[in-house]
């Protein structure tokens, strides 16, 4: 069955943000930034009673995300959280155009029990970390830059996260490595990998809405399309994140 969400409760990600040396709450974002005041922000809590069934949408197909050759993938920490460059022969094919990967993000929790890491929740209830994996309107648009500020500009997949006792190898291949990005700015080198191998088996269930980045500049530019089925990565593969989840506290993700 695949399911089309019609944009419900939304709800934004605490955070803050460096303007002229001192921090700005989310409660101020709209004063810096207006589209943090549009009518559709994300990320939003999907309420699946609100939602309807679209027989229009297909399944997503992934393109060349098994295809990584042999030049190494550059993972580097942002100051914000750890980031993946995706070549741009990776794209996304099942809407309306054609869209290139760009990168790929993760976004973990505090380490609470009640803490999750999530930023799309279903039926109020968060997982322990999402997967953002970002594309650009390639049909329409020269590049990122130009396509963000666009309507149809970008397409994100929101991989929901959770923990149980298996482990993922597939994400060992992006855990391995976080430790050699201790710092902002830090860039390694870690061997290609499959990306499809970090998705949903199911790649026809899903809700789909037109949304935003979710932090400044909220550009009102998203597809979002997020998967019904939850990925899960073992609990002592969730420990080892807490690395990164102290930048998370101090400084906020910019960029979906």
């Amino acid at each position: 069955v695949r399911e089309s969400a019609y944009v419900c409760v939304c709800v934004f990600v605490p955070g803050c943000i460096q303007d002229s040396g001192s921090l700005v709450g989310q409660s101020e974002w709209s004063a810096y930034f207006p589209d943090c005041r549009g009518t559709s922000q994300s990320p939003i809590d999907v309420v699946t009673t609100q939602t309807k069934y679209d027989p229009s949408l297909i399944p997503l197909t992934p393109l060349g995300y098994s295809q990584h050759g042999n030049k190494p993938f550059t993972l580097y920490n942002n100051g914000h959280t750890a980031v993946i460059e995706l070549p741009e022969w990776m794209g996304l094919g099942g809407l309306p155009w054609l869209f290139t990967a760009v990168q790929m993000h993760l976004h973990w929790g505090s380490g609470g029990p009640s803490h999750g890491g999530s930023e799309h929740t279903i039926n109020g209830l968060s997982a322990d970390a999402e997967l953002h994996v970002v594309h650009y309107n390639s049909e329409l648009y020269p590049n990122m830059s130009a396509a963000m500020t666009q309507r149809d500009g970008l397409a994100v997949l929101g991989i929901l996260i959770v923990t149980g006792e298996e482990t993922n190898l597939a994400f060992n291949s992006i855990l391995n490595y976080l430790s050699r990005i201790r710092h902002a700015d830090q860039k390694v080198p870690i061997p290609a990998f499959d990306i499809q191998s970090l998705l949903p088996k199911d790649l026809g269930r899903y809700y789909r809405y037109n949304g935003s980045l979710t932090t400044p500049p909220c550009y009102q530019s998203v597809i979002w399309t997020v998967f019904h089925e939850r990925v899960q990565i073992s609990k002592a593969q969730h420990g080892r994140s807490y690395l990164l989840v102290r930048l998370h506290r101090i400084f906020l993700h910019v960029f979906c």
